[in-house]
């Protein structure tokens, strides 16, 4: 197997810094940011129907795969997409595809990933990493948010690929069969911030969006009154941990977005976007301010009326600030 040349960029998020640093082997030079903004990733939805590990699900970007899907049609870049009924059909046609020189996208669990320090690893089943190579029967990783390249056994990728549970990574890669050299980002920029906008201020469902923020406000305030206090620390635990440590959470997608609109300023000429960028970066405050205040009510374990009703208006001062924003925002462009 020849050895690929790839340039390995330590990025905040595992499927924007993906898409970027492909594209950017192809030729396609595009930051993590622009990736994220044009595929229009921010998001927030609290699902109490959906559980993760037993309590509700959070997510502060839109679902997997959505920025990948959204940045190659809006670029115009065309992938090859895989999924595999058995461990040796996945493994053997990765190895194919690295024997003709092109770096690989996976879907895998951070769960086997042996790279990661223990207390990192756990059931999560989109993580996203690229491989393009092997060396002394290990394969080469370029995972994004590591800040250097590494290596994994193929026993262990194997299992990061068909991890059992929700969602089924199934085997699944991909690799791009076709670049333009380059891309206009005026339009997909544009169609980015729009849909975005769309999706925080007008999906038409309480659990989304901005209403979704308040939606879950209204939910926190109950904590002590519906729930023990084990179970109250824990729904609010992963709150925080769906914030703060999967995926950069809330904060930290408020501040890759917020970089998004920087660069958006410059090649659309409109400096507005460029102080709203730094509003934006003020409601990411607010959200690590919550997620701050919320770790010491967990760390106290005591569900008390009056700490989890101080988080609710909290979040409904951070629901408030976020639905100015994008209302300013969709007005801009």
């Amino acid at each position: 197997m020849s050895e690929i040349l790839f340039h390995h960029t330590q990025t905040a998020h595992c499927e924007s810094g993906v898409i970027s640093n492909l594209l950017g082997h192809h030729g396609l030079k595009i930051s993590e940011p622009m990736a994220f903004g044009i595929g229009a990733g921010l998001f927030f939805g609290h699902l109490p129907f959906v559980k993760v590990n037993g309590v509700p699900g959070t997510t502060y970007r839109i679902w997997p795969g959505a920025i990948f899907q959204r940045v190659c049609d809006r670029l115009g870049v065309k992938m090859k997409v895989e999924k595999f009924s058995s461990v040796e059909k996945g493994m053997a046609a990765l190895d194919q595809t690295l024997a003709t020189g092109t770096p690989v996208g996976l879907l895998s669990s951070v769960y086997y990933l042996t790279y990661f320090p223990a207390s990192y690893r756990f059931h999560f089943n989109a993580h996203n990493l690229v491989v393009y190579g092997k060396e002394n029967g290990n394969y080469l990783v370029s995972d994004p948010v590591m800040d250097s390249i590494t290596t994994i056994d193929p026993e262990s990728l194997a299992q990061a690929r068909f991890a059992k549970g929700f969602p089924a990574p199934k085997g699944k890669m991909y690799y791009p069969v076709s670049v333009p050299s380059s891309a206009s980002l005026e339009k997909p920029i544009i169609e980015g911030i729009k849909q975005t906008c769309h999706y925080m201020l007008k999906i038409p469902i309480p659990m989304f969006g901005v209403d979704g923020i308040r939606f879950l406000a209204k939910r926190l305030k109950k904590y002590p009154e519906k729930l023990d206090d084990r179970r109250a620390v824990l729904y609010l635990g992963n709150i925080i941990r769906m914030q703060e440590e999967i995926g950069t959470g809330g904060a930290g997608f408020r501040f890759v977005y917020a970089a998004f609109l920087q660069e958006a300023a410059e090649l659309l000429n409109k400096p507005e976007l460029s102080k709203l960028a730094t509003e934006l970066t003020q409601i990411g405050d607010l959200w690590r301010t919550f997620a701050f205040a919320a770790g010491r009510v967990c760390k106290s374990r005591s569900a008390s009326d009056d700490s989890y009703n101080e988080l609710s208006q909290m979040l409904f001062r951070t629901a408030a600030a976020e639905e100015a924003f994008f209302r300013k925002l969709s007005k801009a462009i």
